[in-house]
């Protein structure tokens, strides 16, 4: 399930993964955003070396919002997005008579409660082709496939399994469909193609069907992705928020180096070549524990149930999928050393464009996490006090970007990675 190889890489790289967390997630992630620009040195940007983001939930917003705009976002986000009042036109109150219906019916809200307002408020009628237009980031935006309980990335194969064209799909969808939290949104829904397809599935697929070795998620994905072409099972694809299977959104990323037919896939050959440092961040806006029912006997009421129920079950998934990812992480390193030392000279002269320099084994991968916890037990618990919602007052997006900002600032990964960064050429000042 990787995506198209592009060479987008350069000499670093920096890869985030937003997390879920309504508003609170996005103004988190975007206090990140503003730590890595402030990190910069004078005449280049780190800004440049963010090369992918993958997202989940309110994250995504973040991600869709700075795959669009660039740095440029860093000026308008906070006024055009976090400070708008996003619940004004839709349904909240699941104990409301006239809401009764619509619970049972799929979700308090509909598309046009949320797709609408941000395609017409936000995004402004951006399309994937527009997304893609600027070289890079890569945005992978995750939603979760509620029929087969796996990720299901915003990203050209996936859509390639459904006969369709990413390309012409809305950003506000992709968004909205990453955001429908179960209950309070209807499922997001698309439609499957098989009678346009030409040619079978990916390869990988069938692979993954027929080896009894092969992983779940990576059997579970490969289900999926077949059931999409056969009408007899699937016709239309129902997403949720991509929170319910993975709140990291690492899972596409860990399918896509597993299903990987290279040591260095799912990057390409010359971004193995020419990387020399790596930076993967994830920026995690959870909730810890909340509610007072650990202190008496009574409690927690059905719905209190209900909501910790699926938080335990995010957060353990997350858990699992960070442990995972970190092995994999230092595992990819591994290989990319392997291969590139296995390569002739005129090879990496051909991929790198010269040999000047050339270390085969001077590449190094970094992974961090970036959380309240970061940030001391008191102010940890005020920002763990802020709900997920899709509005919050002034003071409480203020006190996340902030938080954001100053996590990543203190960041041990994150000094790490600078410490070691290959400085870029500065370009010299055009004449007047």
């Amino acid at each position: 399930m990787t995506a198209p190889a592009r060479d987008i890489a350069g000499t670093n790289l920096v890869a985030l993964s937003f997390s879920g967390g309504g508003l609170r997630a996005a103004a988190f992630s975007f206090g990140v955003l503003k730590a890595l620009d402030a990190s910069s040195q004078p005449g280049e940007s780190l800004l440049d070396d963010v090369t992918l983001i993958t997202s989940v939930s309110g994250g995504s917003l973040t991600a869709a919002y700075y795959g669009l705009h660039g740095p440029q976002a860093l000026n308008t986000f906070r006024d055009k997005v976090l400070l708008r009042d996003m619940e004004a036109s839709m349904r909240m109150s699941a104990f409301a008579p006239e809401n009764f219906l619509r619970v049972l019916a799929g979700g308090l809200n509909d598309r046009a409660n949320l797709v609408n307002w941000l395609d017409s408020q936000v995004f402004e009628g951006a399309t994937f082709a527009t997304l893609y237009a600027r070289r890079k980031p890569d945005v992978w935006i995750n939603a979760t496939d509620l029929y087969h309980r796996t990720p299901f990335p915003f990203i050209p194969p996936m859509f390639h399994a459904l006969c369709s064209d990413l390309t012409q799909f809305s950003v506000a969808e992709a968004v909205s469909a990453s955001m429908a939290v179960p209950l309070v949104f209807s499922p997001i829904v698309l439609k499957t193609f098989p009678e346009k397809c030409q040619g079978t599935v990916e390869p990988w697929v069938e692979r993954a069907l027929s080896d009894p070795g092969a992983s779940k998620i990576v059997h579970a994905s490969a289900q999926a992705m077949k059931g999409y072409r056969d009408p007899s099972r699937v016709r239309f694809v129902k997403l949720v928020d991509g929170g319910v299977t993975d709140n990291y959104g690492l899972s596409s990323i860990l399918l896509g180096r597993a299903v990987s037919r290279t040591s260095y896939g799912p990057l390409t050959a010359r971004d193995a070549v020419t990387l020399q440092r790596m930076l993967f961040l994830v920026v995690d806006a959870g909730r810890g524990p909340s509610g007072d029912w650990a202190l008496a006997p009574d409690g927690p009421s059905g719905l209190e149930v209900a909501l910790a129920a699926t938080d335990s079950a995010i957060d353990s998934a997350a858990r699992v999928g960070f442990d995972a990812f970190r092995k994999v992480m230092h595992d990819w390193q591994t290989s990319v050393i392997a291969f590139r030392c296995s390569l002739p000279l005129a090879e990496v002269e051909r991929l790198r464009g010269s040999v000047q320099g050339w270390n085969c084994r001077d590449i190094q991968f970094h992974f961090g996490l970036v959380s309240f916890a970061d940030l001391g037990p008191v102010r940890e618990a005020g920002l763990n006090a802020i709900p997920t919602r899709l509005t919050l007052p002034t003071k409480s997006i203020d006190d996340a970007i902030a938080a954001g900002f100053d996590a990543a600032r203190a960041n041990v990964t994150l000094k790490t990675y600078l410490h070691n960064r290959i400085p870029q050429p500065v370009a010299p000042p055009s004449a007047p």
